[in-house]
């Protein structure tokens, strides 16, 4: 009987966040393992496992994507934020705020994903509509809120940014 040898790990680097981190990895691990796993990076979740349900999104040099569907030797090189690098510090972003004060979230699992989304949405159309930001939304699966506080809170975030970019430029 011949047994079959686990597949040679391959060193990954990224800049997470901000911050250049490494690790290693065998040519089939998800993205979302190797963030998990090996880097620690536990605020990426597993969901569905087939890019439908949206709680394993990042954004991969600024562009929202889904984890589970990218392997971790295709991101080397890359720049990878996750939910955790949305706080600078120990200040929550805009959205994050929005999101406490609204409670737009409940078990928090599709939170990390719909957050990533979010963000970089807003960061490219602050001046979003109600109904810009429920259509981004589609592409996410939450249980538990109906959607309602999520909504609002992402209404009130770009309300924030619009009026953080137009004093940044009026200074």
């Amino acid at each position: 009987m011949q047994v079959l040898k686990s597949a040679a790990k391959h060193q990954v680097s990224i800049t997470l966040n901000g911050v250049r981190r490494s690790g290693f990895a065998e040519p089939r691990t998800l993205l979302t393992d190797f963030l998990r796993h090996e880097l620690g990076a536990t605020g990426t979740h597993v969901g569905c496992e087939h890019g439908v349900c949206g709680a394993c999104t990042i954004q991969l040099d600024g562009v929202p994507v889904r984890a589970c569907l990218k392997l971790a030797v295709q991101v080397d090189g890359r720049d990878i934020k996750t939910v955790e690098g949305l706080a600078s510090g120990s200040q929550m972003s805009a959205l994050q705020l929005a999101f406490r004060k609204h409670h737009a979230l409940q078990c928090g699992f599709c939170t990390a994903g719909i957050l990533m989304s979010l963000d970089a949405f807003l960061a490219a159309t602050p001046g979003a509509s109600e109904q810009q930001i429920r259509e981004m939304l589609s592409g996410h699966l939450c249980r538990c809120t109906g959607y309602t506080g999520i909504v609002d809170a992402a209404v009130e975030a770009a309300a924030a940014i619009r009026s953080t970019s137009s004093q940044a430029v009026k200074v």
